[in-house]
């Protein structure tokens, strides 16, 4: 409509009744164009943003890992053993890979800034909760992968999760969650996941309705849902551990729902 009337105007100025019938034939023309055209402008400006969120929380991602694992004075084999089976559960390229260890040795670095590093990320991403949760949960997840979260190692995931916006009754509960899934997979114990880390796992006490057990599986299903994380702009190196965490949610809801005999 807008091409047709500013068409009119500039071709009555030009050539009068006959240029207004030729202006508005052209407008007419640049109305039907201008919609696809900004359509694309639209699609390549969303595209460019998520991929410099991809960029900056692939980043960040992995100083982060590297800062933690420093945060007690030192970073062990053991830790940069953790950091590389992290990489291997993200299927990560060799040159990915490579990328990601660099930013490790980056974080671990005595002048590396994460407050400006954390802010970085919240920008980016405009603090998407959800994404700001994964972020969170791979931390912990490699926080706890040796087995136990150090005290300085604590004080940096709640000093992260303040900066993300998250509480630390919050953060108590993706622990919770964190070790329920490390406790599930210790070597030796049974494919049946225990009831107790079931609950832990949906962020639930036992004492939780059926109607609760429900809606935390949906509220949680829908947090981590692999395809809603990547659109935010989850890397899609990291797609696989959201396909994880989702089949844990599962994993959990199915044990407590075979327990109380939830239809």
């Amino acid at each position: 409509m807008l091409g047709k009337i500013i068409g009119a105007v500039l071709g009555y100025s030009i050539g009068g009744f006959l240029g207004l019938l030729i202006g508005v034939f052209i407008g007419h023309q640049v109305d039907k164009v201008l919609p696809s055209v900004a359509g694309g402008v639209l699609l390549g400006a969303v595209k460019k943003h998520q991929e410099k969120v991809q960029r900056v929380f692939f980043e960040a991602t992995f100083t982060v890992m590297g800062h933690l694992a420093k945060a007690d004075g030192r970073v062990s084999e053991q830790e940069i053993h953790v950091a590389r089976q992290v990489m291997q559960r993200m299927n990560l390229s060799q040159a990915a890979t490579r990328e990601a260890m660099e930013l490790f040795g980056r974080g671990k670095e005595p002048d590396f800034n994460l407050d400006a590093m954390l802010q970085s990320l919240g920008d980016v991403t405009r603090h998407q909760h959800n994404l700001m949760r994964m972020f969170i949960e791979i931390q912990l997840a490699a926080g706890y992968a040796d087995g136990a979260l150090a005290e300085t190692e604590r004080n940096v995931l709640l000093r992260i999760c303040s900066a993300l916006g998250f509480s630390q009754a919050e953060f108590e509960r993706l622990e919770a969650m964190i070790q329920a899934e490390i406790h599930r997979h210790q070597p030796g114990r049974s494919k049946r996941l225990d009831l107790g880390d079931a609950y832990a796992i949906l962020s639930l006490d036992e004492t939780a309705t059926d109607a609760e057990v429900k809606r935390a599986y949906r509220r949680l299903t829908g947090q981590h849902h692999p395809d809603k994380l990547a659109a935010k702009g989850l890397p899609k190196e990291m797609m696989k551990l959201a396909e994880e965490k989702t089949h844990e949610i599962r994993t959990a809801y199915e044990r407590i729902r075979e327990e109380r005999g939830i239809r």
